[in-house]
């Protein structure tokens, strides 16, 4: 016992092959301090995470791309959508360049369809149509028509959907039962007939198509927000801003709305391609854009005739 109690415990001896310096505090010079960051704002850290998802990066360059090509696409190619030269009909694609290749050559049966037509120097990059017409310049006519719509499906959605649901869900009571009976009715209504009674009225094209979308497109953004609304109008901060005097209004588009606006953004997503498969197949069955305007569904209803007819 007396030997362990004159053993010092810090010795320039080694003791299982530790030293002395194995046991010197650390950062005993150093001071510990907090350090400041400055906070990431929210749209760069939607930016940060964004760049991370590989996934969401290449589809928003060919969105951006397909977007750039129906805004600038009729306008490079040197032909109009609705030009019909019935010289050059049914002409398969050639490109500049890379026809020599053997590639987009304008073949077609081991044939040169452009020197047996007489237009050996023309060059229709998607080729045409039955009536000649230059196929590039109406597919991106067609695109930037279906865009149009889909831009006013979003707009409908957020400003009509979007309004109607927070109201009706935040009100509650008589006034949310008056508001979902009726939208139950419209409903009902298929947007075929509501298309086809449009257009008794007015003519056929872009306008019946939106009027059809104010009318029905709506509605499903509607449900959603009225559940979302549902979910948090007991919650604190709405009641805290009850107390503190706050009109219902102000309490719906001030504080609701910020906190469902994410989930109803990702919603309104879902109605672009519900929009432009509308308009294709309005388009398709003749109720929609009408020659010679250009539309996807018209497009598709011209080859299909093609390879039937």
């Amino acid at each position: 016992m007396d030997m362990i109690k004159n053993k010092p415990f810090l010795t320039d001896e080694k003791v299982d092959d530790f030293t002395a310096e194995d046991f010197v505090f650390v950062h005993r010079n150093e001071e510990l301090l907090d350090e400041a960051y400055t906070a990431t704002s929210y749209a760069k850290d939607v930016w940060m995470h964004f760049k991370k998802n590989k996934g969401a990066v290449l589809g928003a360059i060919v969105i951006i791309v397909i977007i750039l090509l129906a805004i600038i696409g009729p306008m490079i190619s040197g032909y109009k959508a609705d030009a019909i030269n019935l010289d050059v009909q049914s002409l398969p694609p050639r490109i500049q360049g890379i026809y020599k290749l053997g590639i987009f050559s304008g073949y077609e049966k081991g044939v040169d369809q452009y020197a047996a037509h007489g237009v050996s120097q023309a060059f229709y990059w998607f080729g045409t149509d039955t009536n000649g017409r230059d196929l590039f310049t109406r597919v991106w006519e067609g695109t930037r028509v279906s865009l149009i719509i889909a831009l006013s499906a979003v707009v409908i959605d957020i400003v009509i959907g979007m309004s109607y649901g927070l109201i009706s869900g935040y009100f509650g009571g008589k006034v949310d039962m008056v508001m979902q009976r009726f939208m139950e009715i419209l409903n009902g209504i298929p947007t075929l007939v509501v298309v086809t009674l449009l257009g008794l009225v007015l003519p056929p094209g872009i306008t019946s198509i939106v009027f059809a979308l104010m009318i029905t497109g709506w509605i499903g953004m509607a449900r959603i927000s009225r559940a979302e609304v549902l979910k948090l109008k007991e919650s604190e901060f709405i009641l805290a801003s009850r107390t503190l005097g706050a009109k219902n209004f102000s309490i719906i588009f001030k504080e609701v709305m910020p906190n469902i606006f994410g989930q109803l953004i990702v919603m309104s997503m879902f109605s672009i391609p519900n929009a432009i498969f509308t308009e294709a197949f309005l388009s398709f069955v003749g109720l929609g854009i009408q020659a010679p305007d250009a539309s996807l569904g018209s497009l598709i209803s011209d080859g299909y005739k093609s390879l039937t007819g």
